[in-house]
């Protein structure tokens, strides 16, 4: 049980650095997070995940100081994209001079 609640922490730790510094580990992270029973490859994910910010450290969004910046906006959307549960997903992405400003997956 304490191992499971380590895990259920760092997995906390790693979605907010997911939704709102990182965007890069969001998908890596949502496979982890759906799970009910983790397993030893849930620990093993996490780790991974955490070994891999370790080594980006130096990495982040840039903003620049630029005199007009340029808003950009993408959006997806897949019907019934999961086949297993019969959920679709949409998803959108804003930048501003080419730096992540706003983005949402959504099933």
């Amino acid at each position: 049980m304490k191992k499971y609640l380590v895990l259920k922490k760092y997995l906390i730790f790693i979605m907010y650095l997911a939704n709102y510094t990182r965007p890069d580990i969001a998908f890596a992270v949502n496979l982890l997070a759906n799970s009910f029973l983790p397993t030893r490859r849930h620990w093993n994910g996490v780790k991974q995940i955490l070994r891999y910010l370790r080594g980006t450290i130096d990495m982040g969004l840039l903003y620049s100081n630029v005199s007009k910046p340029e808003l950009n906006g993408y959006a997806d959307a897949g019907y019934l994209s999961d086949p297993h549960n019969d959920k679709s997903q949409t998803g959108y992405l804003f930048t501003s001079g080419g730096t992540i400003i706003s983005w949402r997956s959504v099933k």
